[in-house]
């Protein structure tokens, strides 16, 4: 197959309840991702994603470790049919792309992920930070309405994520305050979004700092293909680039737009979303509108994007 093609793993947004589900039913062996990683979370894991509830899915703590196990049953659903160039991973979807480049193991994944996710929650008091999404506005705008806020508190942009699309996170007053100067720029919609927690802002630096010592110690990998990262949108290799770069995710902001462009320099013209939902194919249209778009995020749209595959190859 000629054709570059790119993996790219969702992050938190994306989760649904029943997400998985199909796949077990469809390889009933695929209950034994969700089996091994509830060993070491302490929880069922299966039951969270397949029943839910919502509202704990939706919890930080849980969606983490949740999207990571089933993007990974995904590709393992997909198996060694598609080969990717290159891989990245939208914030907590870096690690599920660092399992696919063979950096890390997938139980090490897990119990990563779990402390990442809970020093996310402790990080910052529950209900004091705030997400948005700014629509409209050039990322230069975005970051002065966010300079403009900042008598109010911590804000910034945290995602730029793809034309006209930029997300800011911070503290609650400082976030309100920023939105109401973006308005002022133009902008066409600003939507506060469902994550309390004001990821890849200075406001993380402690989570990084206590996350530090277990990316330390976990059993990484040279990759056998690229990962374009998150906090500089350059392809990484080596364990100790990867090492050095989950711990400068957190507290920067997601480079998605460019490490899309960056993986189209590459030679990407096919990219894969792997994962739950379909929020990155809708970014990656936007940024190279010219790409072929696939995802797996049920068996339906896995034959779907086999038969895509044949046609372009």
């Amino acid at each position: 197959m000629s054709d570059k093609i790119g993996f790219i793993f969702p992050g938190q947004g994306s989760q649904v309840v029943g997400m998985g589900q199909a796949f077990v039913e469809d390889q009933p062996d695929l209950r034994k991702f969700y089996a091994d990683a509830s060993a070491v979370l302490g929880y069922d894991l299966a039951a969270l994603c397949f029943e839910g509830p919502a509202e704990q899915l939706n919890n930080t703590e849980f969606t983490q470790p949740a999207l990571l196990v089933t993007s990974i049953v995904a590709l393992q659903a997909l198996g060694s049919v598609l080969k990717p160039t290159v891989v990245a991973g939208h914030s907590l979807g870096e690690y599920s792309a660092l399992v696919a480049a063979g950096g890390i193991s997938f139980l090490d994944a897990v119990q990563l992920v779990q402390y990442r996710a809970k020093f996310m929650a402790e990080a910052v008091p529950s209900g004091s930070g705030l997400v948005a999404a700014i629509l409209g506005l050039e990322p230069e705008e975005v970051e002065q309405a966010c300079e403009e806020a900042q008598s109010e508190g911590v804000v910034s942009a945290a995602n730029f994520n793809a034309p006209g699309q930029v997300v800011i996170a911070g503290e609650k007053a400082a976030v309100e305050r920023a939105i109401e100067f973006a308005k002022a720029k133009g902008c066409k919609r600003a939507m506060p979004l469902s994550v309390s927690v004001p990821v890849h802002t200075v406001l993380m630096k402690p989570a990084a700092d206590r996350l530090t010592p277990f990316v330390e110690s976990a059993s990484l990998s040279d990759l056998r293909v690229p990962l374009i990262n998150n906090a500089e949108a350059k392809p990484l290799v080596k364990a100790s680039q990867i090492r050095a770069s989950l711990i400068q995710q957190l507290p920067s902001s997601v480079l998605w737009e460019q490490s899309i462009r960056v993986m189209g320099e590459i030679g990407v013209t096919t990219f894969v979303e792997v994962g739950p939902g379909t929020v990155l194919t809708g970014l990656v249209k936007r940024i190279l509108p010219n790409a072929t778009l696939c995802n797996v995020h049920n068996p339906e749209s896995m034959q779907k994007t086999l038969a895509t595959l044949k046609k372009v190859a």
